[in-house]
């Protein structure tokens, strides 16, 4: 059962986190692509993480390269350890992606607004994510499907440009194996070594399985993606407040006091990364913003 129970709403946050960073030990390293690499990391000064909530993130960094903002990619029942999933952007997330077990980093954290996952108990759980906006949404399916009997139907549906594209493979394919869950998984483009689905993920929400005025939705990945799920969700009769994204660009400082976050009124650091679409989404098509 999870360690943190979801607050009314599902919108407060954890108590104020300390701006400090701690140093945490790089124990396992996976790469998931050729550009891409899973982290797992456990605490130097103490025998457990700060709780999170899905969707959370933190500030992590190595001494010397900088410092940046990357999603909480693990189990939240597991508060020994921290997972981050890490592509190569820039030369901070270069160095962590690189960091072999042994390497020392600091984070701090967690930051930010989580899934509102009590709003979905009881109704049918869409999980839409593309490329590596799986990370995210990652500790919220270990919490939909640790509690399974809470909720009602749940079709996950996870795309990226190519099979090489893909993060935790292996973990998808032990999913796919479940009978209380529906997983598809597609790609852009393929060669003929791939035997999985090929196209676009809004093409597969059309033969979704799901009640679309008794569903709630959380999204991740290109916001163009997210624009278009929304929009095909919506037209299966998804209420567009019951439709949630993570827009997790240009952050900085992590407490909402540099404004590089900033999206229209919006500061996505403190006010999200998690918010509603209805809000956010005229906010999307606005060029520029």
């Amino acid at each position: 059962m999870s360690t943190l129970p979801e607050p009314p709403g599902g919108a407060a946050a954890l108590p104020e986190p300390p701006l400090a960073p701690s140093p945490y030990s790089v124990v396992a390293r996976t790469a998931d692509t050729v550009d891409t690499a899973t982290l797992v990391l456990r605490p130097l000064a103490t025998d457990a993480c700060p709780p999170f909530r899905p969707g959370q993130f933190n500030m992590v960094s190595l001494l010397g390269r900088g410092e940046a903002a990357i999603s909480i990619s693990g189990d939240p029942d597991r508060r020994g350890e921290l997972v981050h999933t890490i592509r190569t952007a820039g030369l901070a997330t270069q160095a962590l992606a690189a960091a072999a077990p042994g390497a020392t980093v600091a984070v701090r954290g967690p930051y930010g607004i989580g899934w509102p996952i009590e709003r979905a108990r009881g109704k049918d759980v869409i999980v839409i994510a593309g490329g590596l906006g799986l990370a995210p949404l990652r500790p919220l399916l270990y919490e939909l499907l640790r509690h399974r009997d809470r909720f009602g139907r749940l079709e996950v549906i996870y795309g990226a440009r190519t099979p090489g594209d893909l993060v935790y493979y292996a973990e998808l394919q032990s999913w796919r194996t479940r009978t209380d869950a529906r997983f598809q998984v597609t790609v852009d483009a393929a060669g003929r070594e791939w035997y999985g689905d090929v196209g676009l993920v809004t093409l597969r929400i059309p033969d979704a399985r799901f009640d679309g005025p008794n569903a709630v939705a959380y999204l991740c990945g290109p916001e163009i993606m997210m624009r278009f799920a929304a929009e095909a969700l919506e037209a299966r009769g998804v209420r567009r407040e019951e439709i949630w994204v993570s827009l997790e660009r240009n952050m900085k400082c992590g407490i909402g006091q540099c404004g590089h976050c900033q999206l229209g009124p919006y500061l996505l650091c403190r006010d999200g990364p998690v918010l509603g679409y209805r809000e956010v989404g005229p906010l999307l098509r606005v060029r520029g913003l």
